[in-house]
């Protein structure tokens, strides 16, 4: 806002109540300190010799809707095209799509949930959802049915809201954990599971069972992947094998790298928007790690190798509990929101 120190960004999250209670997608507001904000110098820490730390700043984050949903919230994503539109994995398997716009700030009693459609497709629950992010209305779902479920929401009507998968893709052995869209070509996707296999899947292929590529990826269960956005190439996997694995797509038979920091399996990984050589983890092991492939092979001296490889950038450890999801900030460089199963949802910036 205009005259302020301050910059207002929104959250999307869902909630994971135990017991009965109700469950919630909400839409949060934060309030992030601008580059211009004078320094609070009675924040001084002596010991430290800086100021603030953590916790240090008056980041407000409040809620501004709540809209009912039915269960807990898997995973939740805007469409990039339109962030008023955004897609749940419900623990039925069904998908829900919300027009944010279209609900109240506060949530009907009763605790009714009305999405504006409902996905169908998959018979287990999962967590992998990915909106394609250059052909708009396409998502596609992994589930621990072994499956990856592609709809196009722009075939649902006033009349007709349920949809049923425009496309079933069964290549895997084992659950499904996470797809991705490819991030400039919008016919290609990566799915990974804990069959230990990524496949390279391309939606003009007439077959729904034979992959492009198929590869044995790691030792583990295989939890995430993630395109690079600025190369049409590059693209990264997180596995129960407590790394991260960075691969080209012209020559899938090897691994580029491997990153190598984490105490326990990866469960999430994001490149960040703003720099290509940037990749963030999150792990079971409460940490966030911020990767920089350009550091990659670096000299170190014996000292700076026991804090972990050069290519470690940074390492947020402000988590009590595994780290469930967490999210890039997609105007300000270095900021990240992140949640963890102790509930807390962190803003934080490098």
């Amino acid at each position: 806002p205009e005259g302020k120190d301050y910059t207002v960004q929104r959250l999307l999250i869902g909630t994971h109540t135990s017991d009965n209670d109700q469950n919630y997608l909400q839409i949060a507001q934060v309030q992030l300190p601008s580059d211009s904000t004078p320094i609070d110098t009675r924040k001084f820490d002596d010991e430290r010799g800086e100021v603030g730390g953590f916790g240090g700043t008056e980041c407000k984050i409040s809620v501004t809707q709540r809209i009912n949903h039915e269960g807990e919230v898997n995973r939740a994503r805007y469409m990039p095209q339109n962030p008023d539109i955004i897609a749940t994995k419900t623990v039925s398997g069904d998908l829900f799509i919300f027009d944010r716009t279209r609900h109240p700030s506060q949530p009907a009693p009763g605790g009714i949930c009305s999405p504006e459609i409902r996905l169908q497709g998959h018979t287990k629950e999962g967590y992998g959802l990915s909106w394609n992010p250059t052909l708009q209305g396409h998502l596609i779902s992994a589930s621990e049915d072994t499956t990856v479920c592609h709809w196009d929401i722009n075939a649902a009507t006033k009349d007709k809201k349920v949809l049923d998968a425009y496309r079933i893709y069964r290549g895997h052995t084992a659950v499904v954990e996470d797809v991705a869209w490819h991030a400039l070509h919008d016919s290609l996707f990566a799915s990974v599971g804990d069959d230990q296999r990524m496949l390279i899947w391309d939606t003009r292929s007439t077959s729904s069972d034979k992959p492009v590529h198929n590869i044995h990826a790691h030792a583990a269960e295989v939890n995430c992947v993630a395109f690079s956005p600025s190369s049409e190439f590059i693209l990264a996997t997180g596995s129960g094998d407590r790394t991260v694995g960075l691969w080209d797509l012209r020559n899938l038979k090897l691994k580029l790298h491997s990153f190598e920091s984490h105490q326990d399996e990866i469960l999430q990984l994001a490149w960040s928007p703003h720099n290509e050589t940037i990749l963030a983890s999150a792990g079971g092991d409460r940490r966030i790690n911020i990767w920089d492939l350009s550091r990659i092979g670096e000299e170190q001296t014996a000292e700076d190798a026991e804090d972990g490889p050069p290519e470690l950038l940074f390492v947020h450890g402000g988590h009590t509990n595994k780290v469930s999801d967490f999210s890039w900030n997609m105007n300000e460089p270095w900021v990240i929101a992140s949640t963890a199963e102790d509930n807390i949802c962190q803003v934080w910036q490098m």
